[in-house]
């Protein structure tokens, strides 16, 4: 990766996903420390007033006040990349104008998700995806996705299987933590001794996006794997870490040892000078009760990369039916973490450059 650092900004910067975003940013190697962006609710607070996070705000960012921003004052800021953590439904908007004024966007809102033009994008699963950001109009920004929290999680754990098992079929469960409602989340008189089984559009998403990572790229346009999902999805009292029970119904036989040198050998960002991507992106466990989302949210080498693996566990492969338990960070390899990886891979790929004036 360039030694240059990209002057950056954070969008949303008071919120769950953005203060994780504000920690990963700190003291990254490819971005400057980040503006930090609010509502008018929070604007002229410190990072540290509005801080939620368990652990404590990154020194350098703790006594940063937060401002507000337009797609005007990012431009002449000379801000180069934006990573954005504005909630769903309401991001789409600004976004689209960041990236016209030539800002490159790393967006963990569900707005664009879908847009067959915007890449959808789990690096070790369909990097190459990152190609369709090449049909962007001159000048502009790219424009780039992270999924749905869950289905992060899933298609890391999928994608050496799918080749592998050809499969029919794959049904999920998930028992999603309660940050992935943001902050304050659930009511506590709503989960506390109960299991809530549903959360609002999430099925969808996970089913739709999945389908989509796990398809081919082909003539500028993604073919999404035809395999149906059959998702089922609950919140669950668990602070973070997103668990889910995996299902998937076969066409073919390989041994279980084949299927479990496939999980463990599965990494194929290595080699690449990508800060945050683990190695490797999946830890198969053995024991009979992993994982467990206290025990194994934070999971991932080097440093960086903690809470970017996904954990494996509890697997069993009775033909047709392989079952396992998967777990991952929702709020870094689902959420912040994910777009700081998308941004490394697309500066990697030599898709935007660090200072203002070049390639304009």
């Amino acid at each position: 990766m360039s030694d240059a650092k990209r002057p950056c900004a954070v969008l949303g910067a008071s919120g769950y996903i953005g203060q994780h975003f504000a920690r990963l940013l700190a003291d990254h190697p490819s971005f400057e420390p980040p503006l930090l962006g609010s509502s008018e609710r929070s604007e002229g607070k410190t990072l540290a007033d509005v801080w939620q996070l368990a652990e404590a705000p990154p020194s350098g960012l703790a006594e940063q006040r937060l401002v507000r921003t337009t797609p005007v004052s990012l431009e002449r800021a000379g801000i180069r990349v934006v990573f954005s953590a504005l909630p769903s439904g309401t991001a789409g908007r600004i976004e689209t104008e960041i990236a016209r004024r030539g800002i490159s966007v790393f967006t963990n809102a569900a707005d664009h998700r879908l847009d067959p033009t915007v890449p959808l994008l789990v690096p070790e699963v369909n990097a190459d995806h990152l190609r369709l950001a090449a049909h962007r109009p001159h000048g502009q920004g790219l424009l780039v996705a992270n999924p749905n929290c869950s289905a992060t999680g899933l298609v890391i754990g999928l994608a050496p299987l799918v080749p592998l098992l050809a499969p029919r079929a794959v049904h999920v469960t998930t028992y999603q933590a309660l940050s992935g409602a943001g902050y304050p989340g659930v009511p506590s008189l709503a989960i506390a001794d109960n299991v809530v089984p549903y959360v609002p559009d999430e099925e969808d998403k996970v089913a739709r996006e999945s389908a989509r990572m796990l398809g081919t790229l082909t003539g500028g346009r993604v073919r999404p794997l035809a395999t149906p999902f059959v998702v089922h999805c609950a919140r669950v009292g668990t602070r973070e870490g997103h668990l889910e029970a995996v299902t998937v119904e076969a066409t073919r036989r390989p041994s279980r040892s084949a299927i479990e040198r496939a999980l463990r050998s599965f990494d194929p960002l290595a080699g690449r000078a990508l800060p945050s991507a683990p190695h490797p992106p999946i830890e198969l466990r053995t024991e009979a009760d992993r994982p467990q989302p206290l025990r194994d949210r934070w999971a991932g080498s080097p440093a960086r990369a903690r809470g970017m693996a996904v954990v494996v566990g509890r697997l069993r492969w009775d033909p047709p039916y392989l079952r396992c338990f998967l777990l991952s960070h929702n709020a870094v390899r689902g959420g912040a973490g994910a777009s700081v990886l998308n941004a490394e891979l697309a500066i990697d790929e030599g898709l935007f450059p660090a200072s203002t004036t070049e390639g304009r």
